[in-house]
């Protein structure tokens, strides 16, 4: 009767047999973005649940630390199925090893992400649902699935789409396992998690990769309900005002860098915290939009020289944001003109011309290269005008929120006009570089010769009177001075008479002797 383990704290559902035999793609992917990836994922989700009509900014705090392994829920039975994993490849196998070295340790580190003016999820107490005002369910139970706000504007500004970006967490963590509390708009406090194997056989029977921490009833022969688990675990774990928490144990030594953090949230979201819409408590630091200048111009944390900066960028994107007054550019499909405002900067000493491309979250999707002006002395921000222009580029995200693409686009109609659209950046924006280069640069005009022509009709007439002999010669009673000049006259040489015949008698004696 049973196609899930009703004891423990984590459950998996059972499978006739395993099918595959590799980790979850998209583990590897959020694993190669580092901490920059784990931080824009977690920071970018807060935002998205932010209070519709809150003025106050959402504050994401993110904590670092150590946690003895016996205070983390379930750990006991991840291990036992750890040990029941079976590579069918190196890759697979070197991963099962690895975590089977990492899961014994006493004391792990640990990061969380806790958020505030935000709505939290909904419906926790009703377990799994398919309401889709039951956001808990969505993110608990659902792989791939983002859930939509009623309110379609807001909706729009939002800046999660493709729903795969729950597992970046689970990447950062050396078992592939993460929780998250939760405190909704009634207090309800309930934790959740995931943990990201790959289909094995335990005790028996086979079972799915994907394991939920969570609670389960019976409702008959063939249905079963998932409930979260109330929260009463340990602090780290605790959520005590409304909003979400993502603890991620076992923590990666290379995730667990305060500095990449700090500068993960200033490249991702400087436009957000100058518009105080985000601030951000690491530790003991704290970024806001007053802090926010000290961090970016603190040579600790970025080069300050500018033709140093040719892989990092955010000081000259902070500069032209702050600095610059917005020029208003259209940005065509092959349908629709789309409104943006751009902060440009020219300057000689930048060695690398980059464009960042913000929505209106405030959230940097890419630091966009131009078409044939990737070495130009520039530098740029775009912003949407409106949720029109917002809602467009949410379209063309990549899954990692890290790039404009049009790849991902099934419907050909679609694809074509964001092919055009992202085309057409190159082409709008160049236009303008184009013209800041000439502004700088002036080929035309007219210009003064008088002092130019009088430098060299004097240079002339001294390097003359060095190479001529002055002579005197007596005309009948007038006296006249001429020249001398003394130079070698090249003979002209008598143009050279092809000898016809000659080149035939030649032609003629290489036949005979052949």
């Amino acid at each position: 009767m049973n196609d899930l383990e009703k004891k423990g704290l984590w459950k998996f559902s059972c499978i006739p047999g395993i099918e595959e035999s590799t980790f979850n793609k998209v583990l590897e992917k959020f694993y190669d973005l580092g901490i920059a990836g784990l931080t824009r994922e977690n920071v970018q989700n807060s935002l998205d649940g932010k209070i519709p009509g809150n003025t106050s900014p959402v504050i994401v705090t993110i904590k670092t630390g150590k946690v003895k392994k016996e205070f983390i829920p379930g750990i006991d039975e991840i291990k036992d199925r750890i040990l029941c994993l079976e590579g069918r490849n190196d890759y697979t196998k070197e991963t099962i090893e690895h975590m089977q070295n990492k899961m014994n340790q006493e004391e792990v580190d640990y990061i969380s992400f806790e958020d505030s003016n935000t709505k939290g999820l909904k419906g926790a107490k009703n377990g799994q649902s398919d309401s889709k005002e039951d956001t808990w369910s969505i993110y608990a139970y659902n792989k791939g699935v983002h859930s939509e706000e009623e309110d379609t504007t807001f909706e729009k500004f939002r800046g999660g789409s493709h729903g795969i970006g729950k597992i970046a967490s689970n990447a950062a963590s050396e078992l592939h396992m993460m929780y998250f509390a939760n405190c909704d708009e009634e207090g309800n406090k309930h934790l959740g998690g995931t943990v990201q194997l790959i289909e094995h056989k335990y005790q028996g029977k086979y079972y799915r990769s994907t394991g939920y921490f969570t609670d389960v009833e019976y409702i008959n022969e063939n249905i079963t309900k998932f409930y979260p688990f109330e929260n009463q675990f340990h602090e780290i774990f605790a959520k005590e005002t409304r909003g979400l928490k993502i603890i991620i144990p076992f923590l990666r030594e290379q995730f667990n860098d305060e500095k990449e953090i700090i500068k993960s949230i200033c490249d991702s979201f400087f436009v957000a915290i100058v518009q105080e819409k985000l601030e951000v408590v690491i530790n003991d630091n704290r970024i806001n939009s007053k802090t926010i200048k000290n961090y970016i111009s603190n040579k600790d944390y970025y080069t300050q020289d500018i033709v140093d900066m040719k892989n990092e960028f955010t000081p000259l994107y902070f500069n032209t944001y702050m600095t610059k007054k917005p020029i208003q550019i259209k940005i065509a499909d092959c349908e629709a003109g789309y409104n943006f405002k751009l902060y440009f900067n020219y300057n000689e000493a930048i060695p690398k011309g980059r464009v960042a491309v913000i929505r209106t979250i405030g959230m940097k999707i890419e630091d966009k290269k131009v078409k044939g002006n990737v070495n130009k002395p520039f530098n740029a921000v775009l912003i949407p005008e409106s949720i029109i222009e917002d809602a467009y580029l949410k379209s063309l995200e990549n899954e990692s929120h890290t790039e404009l693409s049009f790849e991902h686009i099934k419907n050909q109609k679609l694809q074509r006009n964001a092919k055009r659209f992202i085309n057409n950046i190159s082409r709008e924006i160049s236009r303008i570089i184009e013209e800041e280069i000439k502004k700088n640069n002036p080929t035309d005009g007219l210009m003064d010769t008088k002092d130019i022509l009088y430098v060299v009709e004097n240079q002339f007439k001294q390097d003359l009177s060095k190479a001529a002999a002055t002579v005197k010669l007596n005309k009948g009673s007038k006296e006249l001075t001429i020249v001398k000049v003394e130079a070698d006259i090249p003979k002209k040489e008598e143009p050279k008479v092809k000898d016809e015949n000659k080149k035939k008698k030649k032609t003629l004696k290489k036949v005979k002797k052949t």
